[in-house]
């Protein structure tokens, strides 16, 4: 009952903080102008960003008041989502004083969601939890010392790819709140079933707590974000929000279930690596745009369609995922 209840806080202050947050972003011009690659979104420029601070604010207060002290390995998790909220925030500021569409660097963002990443491995191996489930094998297996490079490149790759699936009205938010169902439901099952890797049973229910937290959050942010969104989440939110999600399957020992749960994550990163090889190669594209949802777009597709469809294909294919698991 507490998990509920978490969630519909975590939901209440995410809608309060939209409410008091939206105007006054708007009064200090928070908002970045944006590249009308697509005709839909020229009358988007000047919406306000950084909207992430919303969902993450209202996730971890609503968490502190339920979880009290408890949970370290969960406060691990905050700190790793916070970090790259920290790169987020800076590259989003950058946007906003400089009235431009590009922030920080490339290589400083690599640089920086590298050190972030390299840190929690090191911190994985140095405590022992180097030990993650195999989707579909029914067991676990222990990376050792594989466990920073795996960790730190499992990272970098779900932040980049939460970043470059928030280009439309809902569908970053949309498509993690079933990430983070299908997250929840694995690590019940293996709570259910003493399916445990490293960590005591207390660590796993406060991990759970803080899923429950973070769909609370994004329903609420949802209510802003949604088509026509009166808010971005901004850098600020996709970064912290690909920092948690991969936090969160790390440490509940489920790491590889992320391009499982995550896969229209994946197919958003795919899709552009394409783009860009293709291009280079033949001077032609694959699609019409990249990433992927862009290019539906093009085709006519309104973004409300997009979002319904790729919530739809990531809750198909963790479903079957988890009916394999049982």
């Amino acid at each position: 009952m507490i998990f509920v209840f978490a969630g519909i806080v975590a939901l209440a202050i995410s809608v309060i903080l939209g409410v008091f947050g939206i105007p006054l972003l708007s009064k200090i011009k928070a908002g970045q102008p944006i590249l009308s690659y697509v005709e839909e979104h020229k009358e988007k420029s000047g919406t306000p960003t950084m909207g992430g601070l919303f969902f993450v604010m209202a996730a971890v207060l609503a968490y502190f008041f339920f979880a009290g002290r408890s949970g370290r390995i969960s406060y691990v998790v905050i700190a790793i989502g916070i970090a790259y909220l920290i790169v987020g925030f800076l590259d989003d500021l950058i946007k906003i004083k400089n009235r431009h569409n590009l922030g920080l660097r490339a290589y400083q963002k690599i640089l920086f969601q590298l050190a972030i990443g390299i840190i929690a491995g090191v911190f994985c191996y140095l405590n022992g939890l180097t030990v993650f489930y195999l989707p579909f094998s029914m067991r676990y297996f222990d990376f050792s010392y594989w466990t920073i490079p795996l960790v730190a490149v499992v990272l970098i790759a779900t932040t980049n790819s939460v970043n470059l699936t928030d280009g439309l009205d809902g569908l970053a938010g949309g498509v993690s709140i079933v990430y983070l169902a299908l997250l929840f439901a694995v690590v019940s099952l293996q709570l259910a079933n003493f399916k445990l890797n490293y960590l005591d049973e207390s660590e796993y229910r406060s991990l759970l707590l803080l899923m429950i937290c973070f769909i609370g959050g994004l329903a609420g942010f949802l209510c802003f974000n949604t088509n026509k969104a009166r808010v971005f989440m901004g850098d600020t939110g996709s970064l912290s929000l690909g920092g948690f999600l991969g936090g969160l399957s790390i440490f509940s020992g489920n790491l590889l279930f992320i391009p499982l749960f995550g896969i229209m994550f994946v197919v958003s990163s795919i899709s552009v690596i394409l783009q860009v090889i293709y291009f280079k190669r033949t001077g032609r594209r694959i699609f019409l745009m990249a990433p992927l949802h862009h290019h539906f777009q093009h085709k006519g597709y309104t973004e409300a369609q997009i979002c319904y469809y790729y919530c739809l294909a990531t809750l198909i294919v963790g479903l079957f995922s988890l009916i394999v698991y049982l």
